[in-house]
């Protein structure tokens, strides 16, 4: 078992170095308090600040330590929410406030649990839809990619904050970002959802929100309450030249959790001359994550991805791709009806 363990983390090594030849420097425009970063790359204040934000519902992407884009609109739309002069910077007056929340830690040690080892898993998922269609599921690839979606950060991440010969096994001390929610009360009646919910730390408070707003200039979808407060805000990838945001005022019809997915060839971007119609089941590295909110614009919806860490960066077949963990959290606000406005 050990050994086993071992060797998925010197596979690991091997991702991250492809990853880093591909990253964005990000970094270069990181907008929270000075400090010094750790060794590790994880900045503490950083990683302190998104876990708050998250915690708040101003989602900054993944739990990372490192500043970007998306925790410069997370900081954006705490500010907005909150009054605040509206700078995306963690500046004084932003630190006051978010100096309430000082409790959360920013991160946790957990001892590691059979089911939060548990699978199934699948190390060489198929890229192609018709393959990926006759597969059972569309299972995590390992458990290190579980762990690091349960926690809203990154496989890279979670070696960073212990080291690449942790052994993954049940007991274990791992240190993580802390994601944990303040209550898993879930008030819905579908088990495997409860359980979906559960396992992505998802708070069981969320606001009830009476309208979306989908920003292409912000690059963020927002949610308002009946007294148009910003309530919620989360980082979104949406559209692209081929298959643009479909700007407009749209409705809500419905959330399908733990959805499968169809695949067809003409509304998708890149797809082979020769690609078939297929029907990929569900799972959390499903093209559309753990749940799809339908639109009343055919074909489209909000759903989640397979790809957190690409979530503003990438770009989409028209729809509005969030982390499974946000997408989660937008579907718990919602109800058919809810209004979906789409705007630059």
């Amino acid at each position: 078992m050990r050994n086993r363990t071992i060797l998925g983390l010197s596979g690991l090594a091997s991702a991250i170095a492809l990853t880093a030849t591909l990253a964005t420097p990000e970094s270069a425009t990181a907008q929270a308090a000075p400090t010094a970063a750790s060794a590790t790359g994880v900045d503490p204040t950083v990683l302190h600040v998104q876990v708050i934000l998250d915690k708040l519902g101003f989602g900054p992407g993944v739990l990372d330590g490192k500043g970007g884009q998306s925790l410069v609109a997370a900081l954006r739309g705490f500010q907005t929410s909150r009054g605040l002069p509206v700078t995306g910077k963690a500046d004084t007056a932003t630190l006051k406030v978010l100096g309430r929340y000082r409790n959360w830690r920013p991160t946790k040690t957990i001892a590691l649990t059979p089911g939060m080892l548990a699978g199934p898993f699948m190390a060489n998922l198929p890229e192609d839809y018709g393959d990926q269609a006759k597969l059972p599921g569309i299972p995590y690839r390992s458990p290190l990619e579980k762990l690091a979606e349960m926690f809203h950060t990154t496989p890279e991440t979670l070696v960073a904050l212990n080291s690449r010969e942790t052994p993954l096994k049940v007991g274990q001390q791992v240190v993580f970002p802390n994601a944990l929610p303040t209550s898993r009360d879930y008030d819905v009646d579908d088990a495997d959802w409860r359980r979906t919910l559960a396992y992505l730390n998802v708070d069981a408070r969320q606001p009830v929100g009476e309208r979306v707003v989908v920003d292409e200039s912000e690059g963020v979808l927002k949610v308002y309450d009946a007294r148009d407060r910003l309530v919620g805000q989360v980082s979104a990838t949406m559209g692209s030249s081929q298959f643009p945001l479909p700007i407009g005022t749209w409705t809500i019809k419905g959330v399908a959790r733990n959805p499968d997915w169809s695949f067809d060839p003409k509304l998708i971007a890149g797809t082979a001359p020769d690609a078939e119609k297929a029907i990929v089941p569900p799972g959390p590295n499903n093209p559309v994550g753990i749940v799809w909110i339908d639109l009343s614009k055919e074909h489209y919806g909000i759903h989640g991805t397979p790809e957190p860490a690409k979530i503003g960066r990438t770009e989409s077949n028209g729809c509005i791709r969030l982390t499974n963990w946000d997408a989660a959290r937008v579907s718990m606000m919602v109800k058919p009806g809810t209004k979906a406005v789409f705007q630059r």
